[in-house]
């Protein structure tokens, strides 16, 4: 009787121990891309043997920081089994003004090589006015509109600059107050979150279903909230070298939707794909 019932007890507590075991390995992202701009120093030079590298890693995405290079590194994408699965586009194309090929264009090509989203990625110091927000709620569903029926998904990635306060509101409330939600969703950069003083995990369930992209890197400990992306160069780490919650993020980010985790560093020390590998050792070994 004394064996049986160890035996069950021993059979019961293995059974919880695999258990938890899945519900703590599930935290870290099932599939993880790499957004392009990490590597934008020594891509010009090394471009097959990079991708080569970030797909020897065991990234499987990656997004776009140009995507006229996306469009022309397809071929290669599809022979390392990366899928290139987002794009950033110029914002001249969406909110007008500099010599871009048509949106509609862009997206039809971007489209056509399996691309599901397109993202507005910056808007530079001199557009950020009341004018250019005022009416960029409108622009904004237009390109996201264009984008559905190219059979893409738009969105936005965010910066410092919106948390800050423009005529008495905060200027992320002022750009998205009239944008339809179906229409224009967010590519959450965490890093930028942080700088502004938003937390990354309270931003998440705010806009729950609204963020199907998420960009991943971590900030060192006494960065001061800012407005602005002039920060110093060693503020950015790789992920889980710093002092954002990755982990209350991503238990986050996989309740309220989101579908693809992009690693991208602003600066590197030295090696950009030892950075990536880096973030990439961290991120698969995590546990939650």
């Amino acid at each position: 009787m004394q064996s049986s019932i160890t035996r069950r007890g021993f059979l019961a507590s293995a059974a919880a121990g695999a258990i938890a075991t899945r519900a703590s390995a599930a935290l870290a992202p099932t599939t993880l891309g790499v957004q392009l701009y990490t590597v934008r120093n020594v891509f010009p030079t090394k471009g097959d043997e990079v991708l080569k590298q970030i797909a020897a890693i065991g990234y499987k995405e990656v997004e776009g920081d140009n995507f006229a290079t996306l469009i022309r590194i397809a071929p290669t994408l599809k022979t390392l089994g990366l899928a290139p699965v987002s794009c950033h586009i110029p914002t001249p194309s969406v909110l007008g003004g500099g010599d871009t090929p048509p949106l509609e264009k862009i997206l039809t090509d971007l489209k056509s090589i399996g691309t599901e989203y397109a993202v507005l990625p910056y808007i530079g110091q001199e557009l950020r006015t009341m004018e250019v927000f005022d009416a960029f709620g409108e622009k904004m569903n237009k390109a996201g509109e264009l984008a559905r029926k190219t059979g893409l998904q738009f969105a936005y990635h965010n910066h410092a600059f919106e948390w800050g306060q423009m005529g008495g509101k905060r200027v992320f409330d002022r750009m998205f107050a009239n944008t339809d939600p179906k229409l224009v969703q967010f590519e959450v950069d965490v890093f930028w979150l942080t700088v502004g003083g938003v937390d990354p995990v309270a931003f998440l369930k705010e806009h729950s279903g609204r963020v199907p992209l998420l960009h991943l890197k971590d900030k060192v400990a006494d960065q001061k909230v800012q407005y602005n992306e002039g920060v110093p160069k060693a503020t950015f780490k790789e992920v889980g070298n710093g002092n954002i919650d990755f982990p209350g993020i991503l238990r986050t980010a996989k309740n309220i939707g989101v579908k693809h985790y992009f690693v991208e560093q602003d600066w590197t020390p030295g090696d950009p794909i030892a950075s990536l590998k880096q973030s990439f050792t961290y991120l698969t070994g995590l546990r939650g």
